[in-house]
């Protein structure tokens, strides 16, 4: 059961290095410490590849790039291979402009990424080399419905084997996949789109997930996203008349921080295919 993988993140209490995004790197923060890990920021350069050194895992985002990020982001990514750390990529907005599509692609080529967890425009992006996003949310013409899920587990799937990365897509239906099985989960609520930034905490939690379960890639970024999602719908049970968004964002870290292994097995909805 998934709740296992949590429950070793609160005994692990790994030391995640997040390069990311400038937007939501406090929310990123804050969500590591609610799951039990402990978050470090550093982009720049002279400074990433000793702070890499002292964590056990790397998470890459590239929704705010610049020269220097992108510079630190090979440093740390090419010695966090070197110690055989956990990596994860979160290629924000690739697609959305020539600069994040080529960093992206120019990354999986150079680093070696454990998971790459991105909504489908952007994982459909870097498996074609090219493509389109709606800013940095995913395009609705490549939405994953169930109409269409069995092609997009098979994407996934084929997407996993190429990258040698697990696969994490997230969105209404998510993905979790590597070359053999892939976990179709339908944890989350709707209303979690109008919190900027809910996919960047994740690939930070997911990340801490790996350091603390480092034999189980797959359930481990499974586990990660069905916990997201589970704290979404907990934490919109509990909005009261008058609140908004920015109450529904701190209810879901509250709801991770006080997520436990049976909460997360009782709540986690999923299915392997």
């Amino acid at each position: 059961m998934l709740g296992t993988y949590i429950e070793n993140v609160r005994k692990c209490v790994p030391l995640v290095h997040n390069i990311t995004n400038y937007v939501t790197v406090n929310d990123v923060a804050n969500v590591l410490l609610a799951c039990g890990g402990s978050p470090i920021m550093s982009d720049e350069p002279e400074d990433v590849a000793e702070i890499t050194a002292i964590c056990g895992g790397l998470n890459i985002n590239i929704g705010t790039l610049n020269k220097r990020s992108i510079e630190s982001m090979f440093t740390a990514g090419k010695k966090a291979n070197a110690l055989n750390h956990r990596v994860l990529l979160d290629p924000v907005g690739a697609g959305a402009s020539t600069l994040r599509t080529d960093t992206a692609l120019k990354l999986m080529k150079e680093v070696k990424f454990d998971v790459i967890r991105g909504n489908i425009s952007e994982i459909k992006t870097l498996a074609r080399g090219s493509g389109t996003t709606k800013g940095v949310d995913a395009d609705v013409a490549d939405a994953v419905t169930e109409e269409n899920l069995e092609d997009a587990v098979r994407f996934a799937k084929r997407f996993a084997e190429k990258s040698g990365s697990v696969a994490a897509i997230t969105g209404a239906i998510d993905l979790v996949a590597d070359s053999e099985r892939c976990y179709v989960i339908r944890n989350g609520r709707p209303e979690m789109g109008k919190i900027t930034g809910t996919g960047c905490q994740l690939s930070g939690m997911m990340t801490a997930f790996l350091v603390a379960n480092p034999d189980h890639m797959l359930e481990a970024a499974a586990a990660a996203v069905c916990t997201m999602g589970l704290a979404g719908e907990i934490g919109f049970s509990r909005m009261q008349e008058g609140d908004g968004n920015s109450t529904y964002r701190n209810r879901i870290i509250d709801a991770i921080y006080n997520m436990d292994k049976d909460t997360l097995d009782k709540g986690a909805n999923y299915e392997v295919r």
